[in-house]
C-alpha cells in the first residue's frame, strides 16, 4: 500500500472511530470539551504506533481501551465515578441512539443555527475546523470561536443529552437534516485534500439518515434526504475512472450502477409525495431521481426536471438552486436562454467554481471559446478537488 492510499486509509478509521468514541464519552462524561481531549489523546498515541503496528482488527475497541485509561484519570475527581466508570466498561449499549442524541443535543434550538451545524459537524461527523469553515465558506477563525461558544452554551443551559420528545423533534430536524446533508457533501466530493471523495463519509451519512428514518418514519423530509443519498450512492461504480478522474454524468456507464438502489430509493421519493408535504429534499431527490431511472443521457426528460427546479426555488431561492435550473433550462430552451439566467448570477456566485463551470460550458458550446477559457481558469482557481482540477485542466 502506498503512503498516499496508507494515510487515507488512517484518515478515513480515525474519522469514524473518533466520531463514535466521542458520542459515547459525551453520553457518559457529559461534557464536550473533555470527551473531545480524551478522544484527541487516544488518536496521539494511535497515529504514533499503528504506522509501525498496522491498523488493528478492531480499532474502536483499540481507541477505546486508550480511551478508557485517560477518562479513568479524569473521573477520579468525580464523585459519580463508580457510576460513569461503570458505563465505560459496557460501551456498546446504544452506539447508534449515542450518534443520534449527540445530532439532536448539538441541534438545540438555544443555539444558533450556524453553531448547531459546525458543532455537530465537528463532534458527531469528525470534521476539522478548517472542513467546516469550507462548508461555511468562512475562517478556521470564525469556526473555532462558534465552537467554543457552543460548548459553553450547552454547559451554561444544562442542555440535556437526549433524542427530544416527539413534539420537539420537529423545531430541531431542519439543522440534523442540513448537517447531514452537508456531510454527505463532503464525503461525495471533497472540498479539499488528496482525495475526490471520502466514500466513508458519505456512508456515514447514508447511515445516520437510514436511522433518523426510524426514528421518523412518517417525515416525508427524512425519506426525501434519505431517498437523496441513495440515488446518489447508486451511482458511485460510475463516478471516477480508473486514474480517478471525474467523469461527468452524460459520460457515466450506467450498466454500473445500482438499479435495485436507485428503484428502492424512488419508491421512496413516491411514498414521501403521498403525504402532500414537499420541501427541498424531496424534490432534489425527485429530481436526481429523474437523472437515474433514465436508460440514457439522450432521453434524460429535461423539462420535468426543469419544472421541479422551478418548484424547488419556492422552497429554496438560493443562487445554486437557480443556477442548477439554468443547467436544466440549457436542454429546455438553448445555451443562449440559460447564460442569460447564468449572467444574473454573477455577484452571488463570483466565488464558486460550478459557476464558472458552467459558465464555460456554455459559452464552448456558443462557440466563444476564448471566453470559455477564461470561465474554466476562474473554476480551476476556486477548486482545490484533485478530481475537479483534473477536469478543468483537460479543458484548459
Amino acid at each position: 500500500m502506498d503512503t498516499v492510499t496508507a494515510n487515507a486509509a488512517l484518515a478515513a478509521v480515525f474519522r469514524e472511530e473518533a466520531a463514535r468514541l466521542t458520542a459515547l464519552l459525551v453520553r457518559i462524561l457529559g461534557d464536550f470539551d473533555v470527551a473531545e481531549d480524551i478522544v484527541q489523546d487516544a488518536l496521539v498515541v494511535a497515529l504514533e504506533r499503528w504506522p509501525r503496528e498496522g491498523i488493528p482488527d478492531q480499532p474502536g475497541a483499540w481507541l477505546l481501551t486508550v480511551a478508557r485509561r485517560r477518562a479513568i484519570d479524569k473521573l477520579r475527581r468525580d464523585v459519580r465515578y463508580h457510576e460513569k466508570l461503570a458505563q465505560l466498561d459496557q460501551p456498546e449499549r446504544s452506539a447508534s441512539d449515542d450518534r443520534l442524541r449527540l445530532i439532536f443535543t448539538c441541534c438545540h434550538p438555544a443555539l444558533s443555527r450556524e453553531a448547531q451545524v459546525a458543532l455537530t459537524l465537528r463532534t458527531v461527523c469528525g470534521f476539522t475546523p478548517d472542513e467546516i469553515a469550507a462548508a461555511f465558506l468562512t475562517s478556521e477563525a470564525t469556526i473555532a470561536q462558534r465552537l467554543v461558544r457552543a460548548r459553553r452554551k450547552i454547559r451554561a443551559a444544562a442542555i440535556p443529552y437526549r433524542i427530544p420528545d416527539a413534539g420537539e423533534l420537529n423545531e430541531r430536524l431542519g439543522e440534523v437534516l442540513a448537517v447531514l446533508y452537508l456531510m454527505f457533501n463532503e464525503g461525495y466530493l471533497t472540498s479539499a485534500g488528496e482525495q475526490p471523495e471520502r466514500r466513508d463519509l458519505a456512508e456515514e451519512a447514508e447511515w445516520l439518515a437510514a436511522l433518523l428514518l426510524r426514528l421518523m418514519p412518517t417525515e416525508p423530509e427524512v425519506m426525501g434526504l434519505s431517498a437523496l443519498i441513495r440515488l446518489h450512492r447508486a451511482r458511485a461504480r460510475s463516478r471516477f475512472d480508473a486514474e480517478g478522474r471525474l467523469v461527468l454524468l452524460r459520460d457515466q456507464d450506467r450498466s454500473q450502477w445500482d438499479r435495485p438502489a436507485i428503484a428502492a430509493a424512488a419508491d421512496l421519493v413516491v411514498t414521501a409525495s403521498r403525504l402532500r408535504r414537499p420541501g427541498p429534499y424531496q424534490l432534489q431527490a425527485a429530481i436526481i431521481a429523474c437523472h437515474a431511472e433514465s436508460p440514457s443521457w439522450e432521453r434524460t426528460d429535461w423539462l420535468q426536471i426543469f419544472l421541479l427546479y422551478q418548484t424547488l426555488l419556492a422552497h429554496d431561492p438560493s443562487p445554486v438552486v437557480r443556477l442548477n435550473r439554468a443547467i436544466a433550462l440549457r436542454y429546455v430552451s438553448g445555451p443562449e436562454a440559460a447564460l442569460r439566467d447564468v449572467d444574473t448570477l454573477r455577484e452571488a456566485l463570483g466565488r464558486y467554481h460550478l459557476y464558472h463551470a458552467t459558465r464555460a460550458e456554455l459559452l464552448r458550446e456558443l462557440g466563444r471559446l476564448t471566453e470559455a477559457r477564461h470561465a474554466d481558469a476562474a473554476a480551476l482557481q476556486l477548486t482545490a478537488n484533485p478530481a475537479e482540477r483534473a477536469l478543468l485542466e483537460q479543458r484548459l
